[in-house]
């Protein structure tokens, strides 16, 4: 269906931002992760990741392999020893290492990336709680590839089979559906995740379209914010229009 368009996933983010992800999405503590639940979640962002033609990174592979291992290490009954047990290192120790050391990095740069710099990369709407969706103490932050992901999966879900013989009246392309896109942006200044979608259109229309929003935050020509509550997905323009206008300020 995507005619071997392909975007890397590395691009966006890494292996461990999809772990941090799933960890903050089931609001578990980082020192005490379970595995087999987070594996499983990982694995089922990954298929749905590659069905969708994200050509991922080496690295992904790699990690779903290790959080296999220690599934798997975890599931063992310990080892008997002979007099006093030593006391065995947990598997996970490891993998919580390199998240915390990666997640100090990567708010280091957060923290560094957020200050303005000529002004150009200083989104006005950021920190501006979305009228419809966030009260007054919810704060609305940046979201991650992951999220989208997740939230074009639930999307996808709803599809049911493809129907048995697809006639392709209306042909479109990727192209187009950037265009068509930003368009409906530029007027609007922002939109619901879900509202890109439209209503009745075939699956093709349904992935190109979530292709487009994959490409245009590649560009970062536009930005995607949710409050801390997991609500509605919001997509923002983060570029100005042609006539000099802010079109984050809608």
């Amino acid at each position: 269906m995507t005619d071997g368009y392909e975007i890397k996933l590395d691009v966006f983010q890494g292996p461990l931002d999809l772990l941090l992800y799933l960890i903050r999405k089931n609001e578990i503590d980082i020192y005490n992760i379970p595995i087999a639940l987070v594996t499983e979640q990982y694995l089922q962002h990954v298929a749905m990741m590659r069905s969708l033609n994200l050509d991922l990174a080496g690295e992904y592979l790699v990690l779903a392999a290790t959080l296999i291992h220690i599934k798997s290490k975890t599931l063992l009954p310990p080892e008997e020893q002979e007099g006093e047990e030593p006391e065995e290192e947990d598997p996970r120790a490891e993998l919580v290492r390199q998240l915390l050391e990666y997640q100090s990095f990567k708010e280091a740069a957060m923290q560094l990336g957020g200050r303005e710099i000529l002004e150009r990369d200083v989104f006005k709407g950021a920190h501006s709680p979305l009228p419809s969706e966030a009260g007054e103490d919810e704060e609305i932050v940046e979201i991650d590839i992951f999220a989208l992901v997740e939230a074009f999966r639930k999307i996808a879900s709803t599809m049911g089979r493809p129907d048995l013989m697809e006639i392709d009246v209306e042909k479109i392309s990727l192209a187009d559906r950037i265009n068509e896109i930003m368009d409906r942006l530029t007027q609007a200044g922002n939109l619901a995740f879900t509202e890109l979608f439209d209503q009745g259109a075939d699956r093709r229309r349904i992935l190109y379209t979530f292709l487009a929003i994959l490409e245009l935050m590649k560009l970062r020509m536009i930005r995607a914010f949710q409050s801390r509550s997991f609500g509605v997905i919001r997509i923002f323009l983060a570029v100005e229009s042609t006539d000099g206008t802010d079109q984050t300020d809608s």
